[in-house]
């Protein structure tokens, strides 16, 4: 099922690995097929025959405005925040060469939240809430450039910045801890909400501000796979075979801020899909992070989509966050990592 044949379109020479090709169109069919039973159940219950003619725009009434104003956004918004927050974490676990990496354990979720809850707290009387998106991007994009600053020492090992990852992640989420105390009851359960992660409330505004911005970040992603490839060979070989190390691992540590920060920005922390999807989708095909993406890509979609399903449906009339019941799966994913790595 490893087979791999070139196919030459033109100009262009492909390699196609046909396990890899099967099992992205296995991940497509469950995709739709998750997405399909989240538009049809809820506290209102639809036939898929239904949710497919609401879809063509062949009904009106209620099961339209249920599937395309209610629920579709929502099913949307759900995929793409996983999607990039499993890319985030399979660059980050690539460029540090180390399987427990990913955005929220290294701090950069951490700095999305502090500027979050900070303005929750404190701006909100000067600042419409549609701002909050900006402000936690921000965030994280400061708190990625703090801890390549202070990992810096003749350039950037991936050890010092894990360390000062973690340790900086530990700092913001006791600063996040001090703010919410601070905070009236009303803004605390709003950040805690936001805190745990949620697709609450998404609707076609949001799809459209999210949307942009993994469509260009995508392609930036993919043309650097063979970049990302000579990194986990390590930094003696990879600067042998031509690659500047240091250049490439700060632009590549930009994508991963900015996949995370997005996906953060409008869903709040959604812990370890960044941790899970890569080494789900490692397990399913090869390394090469042509093939990879894709596959992590769509397992971290499919986790916030099945978290934010359960929270929705299995406790009505509670809407739960998502983030609850991806971090019942995450935290001891992480846990036997840990014991892994051990032994």
């Amino acid at each position: 099922m490893n087979k791999r044949e070139r196919l030459v379109v033109g100009p262009v020479t492909l390699a196609v690995n046909y396990r890899t090709m099967a099992i992205s169109s296995v991940l497509i069919v469950v995709c739709l097929a998750l997405a399909l039973l989240a538009l049809s159940v809820g506290s209102v219950t639809l036939s898929p025959i239904a949710v497919l003619e609401a879809l063509m725009g062949q009904s009106s009434g209620p099961e339209r405005f249920i599937v395309e104003t209610l629920r579709l956004p929502r099913v949307i918004m759900a995929f793409l925040v996983g999607a990039a927050l499993g890319l985030s974490g399979l660059i980050l676990q690539a460029l540090v060469r180390n399987p427990l990496a990913s955005p929220d354990i290294l701090g950069i979720s951490g700095g999305a939240s502090v500027a979050a809850v900070a303005f929750l707290s404190f701006l909100t009387p000067w600042l419409a809430i549609q701002w909050l998106p900006v402000v936690a991007i921000a965030g994280a994009l400061i708190a990625a450039a703090t801890i390549y600053l202070l990992a810096w020492n003749r350039g950037v090992s991936p050890v010092r910045l894990v360390l000062i990852g973690i340790g900086l992640s530990a700092a913001m989420g006791a600063a996040t801890t001090l703010m919410i105390t601070l905070s009236p009851i009303t803004t605390t359960m709003t950040a805690y909400t936001w805190l745990t992660g949620s697709v609450y409330g998404a609707d076609w505004d949001d799809i459209r501000a999210l949307a942009p911005w993994l469509l260009v970040m995508l392609p930036l992603v993919l043309s650097q796979s063979r970049t990302i490839d000579l990194h986990e060979f390590g930094d003696a070989l990879a600067t042998g075979l031509g690659l500047p190390v240091q250049r490439s691992r700060l632009y590549l540590l930009c994508l991963s801020v900015a996949l995370a920060g997005i996906a953060v920005a409008h869903a709040g922390a959604i812990g370890f899909v960044g941790l899970i999807a890569p080494h789900i989708g490692r397990r399913l095909v090869e390394r090469q992070f042509a093939g990879l993406a894709p596959v992590t890509a769509m397992i971290g979609g499919l986790l916030v989509l099945t978290g934010d399903l359960i929270g929705r449906t299995l406790f009505v009339p509670l809407d739960l966050p998502a983030g609850v019941f991806v971090s019942a799966v995450g935290a001891p994913f992480f846990v036997y990592l840990l014991f892994r790595q051990r032994y």
